[in-house]
């Protein structure tokens, strides 16, 4: 009789996602109606939703450790779910540099960038959702490459973003500050893109 899993990975993955969409929900929401002494409430906010993602990795690697035969490879799970972290950890980091620099008035390149952030995890939870069934699963690599697709409209944003900045704004300060702040913004879509590319190690891992 086989073993019965106490704990379900693949729930957990979906559950670590659904941290990571409700930051970027939250992040959109924030930058669209954008008010500058709301930031840190939303800050805050985000750090929370981060913290108790934290927690829900941790209780993972907790059962991990009491697993005799985990319905994949240990480095896998650990893996997956360090990948999802980044993702939130990814995130927080830009509402973060919004507070830190004190910005005081939202570039339109960043509600796009929002807008491919807000894809990219939509598409994430619906291949993580998936994964369970990776072995026979006819749309997991489409979520995958919807994913990956996003990512390199995010790096073509990234440019002409960068490029707007530099040809058309005098002021150095705000050079500095958006382009350091572009960089995160990528980096949410590189996170993205990392837990796919690992989801897809994974499925030839095991195919």
């Amino acid at each position: 009789m086989a073993k019965k899993h106490s704990f379900d990975y693949f729930d957990a993955f979906v559950n670590m996602v659904d941290y990571s969409c409700s930051a970027a929900s939250l992040l959109g929401d924030t930058l669209r109606s954008f008010e500058p002494d709301k930031v840190e409430e939303a800050m805050n906010t985000i750090h929370k939703i981060e913290h108790t993602a934290d927690q829900a990795k941790h209780e993972m690697m907790k059962a991990l450790i009491r697993e005799f035969l985990p319905p994949i490879e240990r480095e896998d799970v650990t893996e997956i779910a360090q990948r999802i972290d980044d993702v939130t950890d990814a995130l927080e980091d830009v509402i973060v540099k919004i507070y830190t620099f004190n910005i005081q008035s939202i570039r339109p390149e960043a509600l796009e960038f929002m807008d491919i952030i807000a894809a990219c995890c939509s598409s994430l939870k619906k291949a993580i959702q998936e994964f369970r069934n990776f072995k026979k699963s006819s749309s997991l690599s489409d979520y995958i490459i919807e994913i990956n697709d996003l990512e390199g409209e995010g790096d073509q944003l990234y440019t002409r973003a960068m490029r707007d900045l530099h040809v058309n704004s005098t002021d150095p300060v705000e050079i500095m500050v958006w382009s350091k702040t572009f960089n995160y913004f990528e980096g949410c879509c590189d996170a993205c893109e990392d837990v796919a590319n690992t989801l897809e190690t994974v499925v030839m891992k095991n195919s």
